[in-house]
């Protein structure tokens, strides 16, 4: 048996967080109070109190963490105990709702899960037929506005515009006909189906009797539907979270959640942990200066264990090149006077636009740096290709996969034949497969494209056959199939360097070998590519696999700690950032700021320019209004001009010095 938490290793609200295992419980965690180890605690008191595991329900956001805390309890308690738990993000614990019960919404239960790609290559269909492509409307913006719709409860039939509204009516009805769903809908069809089910809704209840919520200050209005829904009196839920790190509003997020907690459940006890195990004294000091100017959120005081430290330093610069050079520098110097890996540096910023100048200078010095937030693996082309072809193995009536590859490698089905097939399917309302199929419908072609789509009708039948009578492993059939039509072959053609044809080919080898491992734990494809669906929507980077210095934005760094701090571009426009002054968010942007300076372990620098390169111009800068709210005892204000005249002072000083050695040694 692992290593069990004790009582006495836990500071007295941590003591308490963790012995109160009934009821509403609202934890309010703040930055660095050691939030993960609690809510792991706490659901191993469970345990330990006899609640069976299997009515252990915990909702994290992302892949990354779910797998962390199941990690954590496998620790703690038997390997066995820990895989009887449910730990799982928002939306997987919806396919789990779903995959029981979509059919009472009207589905059929082999639903598939729309990725974001396949979303954005629905909507340009959509724009194409629609007359959309004329008035310069991107599909990535008609989404946003779909998707911040259905987190708001609304229906996206009602948006204000009404181009858009006739385009989310268009896009829900591929969807239902592809009986297929995207995130939103999840979400949305799992809190329906409680809603609208008692069956459902008392199956679940009865299976999950401890809810645990973390990052409860991220959840929207939709997700706390779907929590009221899934638990019961005598509401056993915990929430864990810091309305004080609430930076997600532009994505939906509800602080009032959070701030609003004993509407939505009766009573509940309320412990905060305020003892931060990460921070110097100066930090902290300094970040709860700033976020006690927020109006309405709920006391509380972070207090270090660490006593001292190192004043945080304020330095105004000239311009975006001397800030991005001088911050180079002062790493390389660091890294050589102290035992620092590159690791302990982190470069925090508001916006992607910013990082350039940083990256140039870091690259200059040969400092290894990681920039997080890259394009992720399942926007690769070939990956999303490959996972386009496990699709149509395991349903092939969903549209969006098979035009995807229908003519990729080229098989002679060109742009003109897929409008057509999509088409010939909408009029007889069916799905694309069907219509290539349909010997009524390849009537009508020339006899070159209809040879192509038999052939290519074959080629999909022959391996979903292989598989479903034949018994062979996916991985198999599909990497056959692959073989048979010479993919690899025919993207790495496309490639321009040596180095992205071995990426292509390590793509397809890892989709491939990922399939081979779900299949040896007996599951089936459909599940694989739910997994994949869900993990692809991860808007988390593995920092841990990545080396060097951190090159990150204010957004991307909640939940991460670094010893030394940069926070760059403290001006008015940026941060606060210049939209969230015209749309009175500006509480938000205190928070993102609050964020960032509660990520420094040991030392933090914050630097704003009085000019920078915006748009190709050279434009004036103010600093941010935030700097006036920061109280200065811990702060020292300085300038760049000054620390490089100081340098210069101590450079002629040991410079005289050395003169004079070599004159006396002469004399000598």
């Amino acid at each position: 048996m692992a290593d069990r938490f004790s009582f006495d290793s836990l500071n007295p609200a941590q003591r308490q967080a963790v012995g109160a295992l009934d009821g509403p419980v609202l934890i309010l965690a703040g930055a660095g109070t050691g939030k993960t180890r609690t809510v792991t605690c706490r659901i191993v008191h469970m345990l330990e109190r006899k609640v069976p595991p299997g009515e252990i329900l915990a909702v994290t956001f992302t892949n990354k963490a779910a797998n962390e805390m199941r990690e954590r309890i496998g620790g703690m308690v038997s390997k066995k105990a820990a895989g009887e738990m449910t730990v799982c993000t928002f939306h997987s614990l919806c396919v789990r709702l779903l995959r029981g019960g979509i059919d009472k919404l009207g589905y059929k239960k082999n639903f598939s899960i729309c990725s974001y790609s396949d979303q954005v290559g629905l909507m340009k269909q959509l724009l194409v037929r629609k007359g959309g492509s004329e008035e310069k409307v991107k599909a990535e913006t008609v989404l946003s506005a779909i998707s911040g719709a259905k987190n708001k409860g609304l229906d996206p039939a009602d948006l204000e515009d009404d181009f858009f509204a006739q385009l989310a009516v268009a896009y829900q009805n591929e969807l239902r006909a592809q009986n297929a769903v995207d995130f939103d809908d999840l979400l949305l069809l799992g809190e329906k189906v409680l809603r609208e089910h008692d069956d459902v809704r008392d199956h679940f209840r009865q299976r999950f009797t401890r809810v645990t919520v973390d990052e409860f200050q991220d959840t929207n209005a939709l997700q706390m539907k779907l929590l009221q829904q899934l638990v019961g009196p005598p509401f056993h839920v915990c929430v864990v979270g810091d309305d004080d790190q609430s930076i997600y509003g532009w994505r939906g997020a509800e602080s009032a959640n959070i701030l609003e907690f004993e509407r939505f459940f009766p009573n509940p006890k309320i412990i905060r942990l305020e003892e931060n195990y990460r921070s110097t004294h100066a930090v902290l000091h300094t970040a709860n200066s700033l976020i006690r100017h927020n109006r309405g959120r709920r006391e509380k005081v972070l207090r270090s264990t660490r006593k001292g430290g190192d004043h945080v330093r304020i330095v105004a610069m000239p311009g975006d090149d001397e800030e991005a050079e001088f911050i180079a520098e002062e790493i390389l110097a660091a890294k050589g006077a102290s035992r620092r890996q590159w690791e302990d540096f982190a470069v925090l910023f508001r916006t992607n636009s910013q990082s350039r100048k940083l990256e140039l200078a870091l690259r200059e010095r040969k400092i290894p740096y990681r920039m997080i937030g890259a394009q992720s693996f399942y926007d690769r082309r070939e990956v999303r290709d490959v996972l386009a072809y496990a699709q149509l193995l395991a349903a092939p009536d969903t549209d969006v996969p098979l035009l995807r590859i229908l003519n990729a490698p080229n098989r002679g089905i060109g742009q003109t034949t897929a409008v057509l097939a999509t088409d010939w399917s909408r009029e007889h309302h069916e799905s694309v497969w069907q219509s290539l199929c349909d010997p009524a419908f390849t009537a009508t072609l020339g006899t070159k494209t209809r040879h192509a789509i038999e052939a290519f009708v074959a080629l999909i039948a022959g391996a979903k056959n292989r598989i479903e009578i034949g018994g062979e492993n996916p991985a198999d059939a599909l990497g056959a199939l692959l073989t048979e039509i010479e993919y690899r072959q025919w993207i790495e053609r496309a490639c321009k360097t040596e180095n992205e044809r071995q990426q292509r080919g390590e793509g397809i080898q890892m989709v491939l070998d990922s399939l081979r491992a779900h299949a040896a734990k007996g599951k089936k494809l459909q599940a694989f590519l739910d997994d994949t669906a869900l993990a692809s929507d991860r808007e988390d980077d593995d920092i841990e696999k990545k080396q060097g210095a951190t090159l990150i934005t204010l957004h991307a760094s909640k939940g991460l700690e670094f010893p030394v701090v940069f926070l760059v571009g403290l001006e008015e426009g940026f941060l606060p950032h210049s939209r969230s002054i015209a749309e009175g968010t500006k509480d938000e942007e205190r928070r993102l700021l609050y964020v960032g300076i509660t990520r420094a372990q040991d030392q933090l620098t914050m630097t704003y320019c009085s000019s920078r390169i915006k748009w190709g111009q050279q434009t004036g800068c103010q600093a941010s209004s935030f700097i006036g709210e920061l109280d200065d005892e811990f702060i020292d204000h300085t300038s760049y001009d000054d620390i490089m005249s100081a340098e210069a002072t101590e450079d002629d000083l040991a410079a005289f010095f050395g003169d004079m050695k070599a004159m006396f040694g002469k004399e000598g």
